[in-house]
């Protein structure tokens, strides 16, 4: 359930008085940030998802290397705090510019210097992060908008605003998940499982093809590396329905590694994984096993790049892929050097994926964890 605007500018101000209050007692103000890094990333093994570590950094105003982030950190907070009293819903972008400025000042010397206050977004975007994690509340519950690239279709009746959404009377489209899907009520789900596809051309083939009403299941993707909005739809059809959750990627490990993120979080967002992970997802492919066991035709097949194969060497030390099924995967695509496609599926025909592959893997439960 998504915190009031009132609940959260109290986390908000709270941070801001904790350096007033340092500043009132005459004391070098400073900020702790929690640390989002990988040494700071815990694998949870109990629970199957990544946590943030213990490790804070302390940003302090009199330190010559920390100040400009004291800084910036200040005044993304004041900004923020700023919208949520106006009732505004500022996107990422918007931050950028709002708070973008030149500061002009001299130095030791006496020569005249400027400083921007962020040279590019990816320096704000930073920011709305580190405030995130140290007040505990995620950005789309601040209301900071960003594109959203979440589709979603099947027999999901939702209500926005007061509105009645039927996702299965969608025409030849599907329901684009908002930046913030906890400002959804999802009235009711009728589906045995949702399949999560990696890439959206897939998506739109099966949608196409009414597979979601043929199997009657709900099919989501992020179109890639997936969005927190789309990773939270997918939580909440799995922890407040009951859903199983199958991934589609294809075989390779950036594939491989997307799966990971639906199931066990990521390393730079471990913060969030307890409102974004779903730890009994299943993969259903497409594996390295698979160009073998569904005997894929060569002229499909593609020769893996050095960066694959740095990729998968960094997987294969990761705890979230430790499982002797994963180890057997990863081993088996270092040892060919080769990957395809869920595309590579249709050498065997265009309906193979829908009506032989993804079947076949559920009903036999082919799923790799």
């Amino acid at each position: 359930m998504s915190l009031s605007d009132k609940e959260i500018i109290k986390r908000l101000e709270a941070l801001a008085a904790k350096v007033a209050a340092q500043v009132m007692r005459g004391r070098p103000p400073y900020i702790e940030i929690p640390v989002r890094s990988f040494s700071n990333t815990i694998w949870d093994e109990k629970r199957k998802i990544l946590r943030l570590g213990p490790a804070k950094a302390r940003r302090e105003f009199l330190d010559s290397k920390e100040v400009k982030k004291f800084m910036q950190t200040l005044l993304m907070l004041s900004l923020i705090v700023t919208a949520r009293r106006e009732g505004d819903y500022p996107t990422i972008r918007d931050l950028y510019y709002m708070g973008k400025h030149t500061i002009t000042y001299r130095d030791i010397n006496g020569r005249p210097r400027k400083e921007e206050t962020w040279n590019e977004q990816r320096e704000s975007n930073s920011i709305i992060e580190d405030i995130e994690v140290a007040v505990g509340i995620l950005r789309e519950d601040m209301g900071i908008m960003h594109d959203a690239k979440g589709k979603m279709v099947g027999n999901v009746i939702i209500r926005s605003k007061g509105h009645i959404i039927d996702c299965s009377k969608m025409g030849i489209g599907a329901y684009a998940i908002p930046p913030n899907p906890d400002r959804l009520e999802i009235i009711k789900v009728e589906a045995d499982y949702v399949l999560v596809i990696e890439k959206d051309a897939i998506f739109e083939r099966l949608n196409q093809e009414e597979f979601w009403k043929r199997e009657n299941c709900v099919l989501i993707t992020g179109k890639g590396q997936p969005d927190r909005a789309t990773r939270r739809m997918v939580r909440r059809l799995w922890e407040e329905f009951g859903l199983p959750i199958y991934v589609l990627t294809d075989a390779d490990p950036y594939g491989w590694y997307i799966y990971s993120v639906y199931r066990s979080g990521s390393i730079s967002l471990s913060y969030e994984s307890e409102k974004l992970a779903c730890p009994e997802v299943r993969f259903i492919g497409v594996a390295a096993s698979d160009i073998e066991a569904y005997k894929i035709p060569k002229n499909y097949v593609i020769i893996a790049t050095d960066r694959d194969l740095k990729r998968a060497n960094e997987m294969m030390k990761y705890p979230w892929f430790q499982s002797e099924a994963w180890q057997h995967e990863l081993k088996l695509f270092l040892k060919r050097k080769e990957k395809v496609e869920i595309e590579a599926l249709s050498g065997h025909g265009f309906k193979f994926l829908s009506n032989v592959y993804i079947p076949e893997k559920i009903e036999k439960r082919l799923w790799i964890i």
